[in-house]
């Protein structure tokens, strides 16, 4: 092998082994390793990895299947075992010696299969006695299967729209941005008899938006809910015509597809001279723009959710209510990209106590709540929709069913798209799956606003 890095492999036959994916994939894992910081974890993972399956309790797939592959740590330990095979000199000499294994085409496709299986969801690593983060384990293991071609087709046609084609994930062209936000302004002066804007490349705005930009074919509600706020509070924000999509598939299987996307959010900031990001109601969305200042420097701009903002001034006082609250059952499902680490937990409840007069948690919640079983960019593979509302939606069907809820919110785009497929698929067809600010529009009292 032609790599000039510490890293470097034994191999018997390295002319060989450059003629197959296993070849090519060692290439890959040895830049990453040398060129990243993931070698520090990852050593240590391959020296503590016990594969105690406590892990197995938390994942909600293998409650689901039961079967031994969808086990957290047996799923980690694929990648561990080459790292230990080709990056250690143990697995060096061993090899020498005539023992550990090769690295074959087959057992690139069982990693292909399991680590797409898995959400990425990291519930897990709470329960991981040693502190693996096997999520982050499987993300590493996707970039890595990239880099080898190995991608699930609608994530790669995704991020090639948004980097290389019309710039953004669903193809939709400025001119049809400009008709949907007349449009959704229209709709809020007759429904709510408001004269909300929805401004763009407004220069020198505090904020520059980013939602998901599927909201703007599926999500009506959420965007006039979110402009219906900037429009009370009298904030200062626009959306870019340059760049409108808060989505960052990159964050689901390639660093450096994120890096792409995340700097060109960033560049769009720029060119208006904005001093924010705002970030829509998108889970990963969010997540993935808080890599701004690792890729983009101390001087990036800093990222708000739209329900941090909304939380904030709300607080202050600049958010009118009706007297009447929203009287319908509803519960709240935690997006892991926000909820997991804790980040996002408390201002959305804080708002729906504030708007609504029956609402019920489900169990387990916040930081330990499950996924809505299309995450790590499953949802967006429609092939496998059996597959997420079945065993990988069980769990969260069971949580939705157990509130008697007639209202889910679900403040991440693709958590609506895969909770609406759950309640679909588990006969759950009274619940209605809402975004936050959906239900923050029927409150607000605009005849107090700005």
């Amino acid at each position: 092998m032609n790599v000039q890095s510490k890293y470097s492999y034994y191999v018997e036959d390295s002319s060989q082994i450059e003629e197959n994916r296993a070849g090519k994939f060692l290439e890959a894992f040895a830049a990453v390793l040398e060129h990243s910081n993931y070698a520090l974890p990852l050593d240590v993972y391959a020296r503590i990895s016990t594969k105690c399956s406590r892990c197995a309790a938390a994942c909600q797939l293998h409650q689901s299947t039961g079967e031994d592959r969808d086990i957290p740590c047996h799923r980690s330990e694929l990648l561990l075992r080459i790292y230990r095979r080709y990056f250690t000199h143990a697995g060096i000499l061993l090899a020498r010696l005539g023992s550990g294994f090769t690295l074959t085409d087959d057992y690139l496709d069982e990693m292909a299969e399991s680590f797409y299986r898995c959400t990425a969801c990291r519930r897990c690593k709470s329960t991981c006695p040693m502190g693996i983060d096997h999520g982050l384990i499987t993300h590493l293991s996707r970039w890595l299967l990239a880099e080898i071609n190995v991608i699930p087709k609608a994530l790669l046609v995704a991020v090639r729209e948004q980097l290389d084609g019309v710039g953004n994930t669903s193809a939709i062209p400025v001119p049809a941005l400009r008709d949907t936000c007349e449009f959704l302004e229209e709709e809020l002066e007759e429904l709510y008899q408001v004269k909300a804007k929805f401004p763009i490349d407004v220069a020198g705005a505090e904020y520059v938006f980013f939602p998901a930009v599927s909201d703007y074919l599926l999500e009506a509600d959420t965007l006039m809910g979110n402009a219906a706020v900037m429009h009370v509070t009298g904030g200062s924000w626009t959306i870019g015509s340059g760049n409108y999509d808060g989505i960052n598939y990159g964050l689901f299987y390639s660093d450096r597809m994120m890096e792409r996307i995340v700097n060109n959010v960033t560049g769009e900031v720029r060119r208006l001279r904005g001093k924010k990001v705002l970030v829509g109601e998108c889970g990963h969305a969010t997540r993935s723009a808080w890599f701004i200042p690792t890729f983009c420097g101390p001087d990036a701009p800093p990222v708000v959710n739209c329900m941090q903002y909304t939380w904030a001034q709300l607080e202050a006082g600049k958010i009118p209510l009706r007297n009447e609250k929203i009287l319908e059952r509803m519960t709240y499902h935690d997006p892991c990209n926000i909820a997991r680490a804790g980040r996002i937990t408390e201002e959305p409840r804080e708002i729906l106590h504030s708007i609504c007069s029956d609402f019920v948690e489900m169990t387990p919640n916040r930081t330990e709540n499950y996924c809505c079983g299309g995450g790590g960019g499953t949802v967006s593979i429609d092939e496998i929709r059996a597959f997420r509302t079945g065993p990988l939606g069980k769990r969260k069907a069971d949580q939705i069913r157990e509130t008697g809820a007639k209202y889910l919110v679900a403040p991440c785009a693709n958590c609506k798209k895969q909770l609406r497929e759950v309640c679909q698929d588990n006969g759950l067809d009274n619940v209605q799956v809402v975004g936050l600010h959906d239900l923050l529009l029927k409150v607000i009292d605009f005849s107090k606003g700005a």
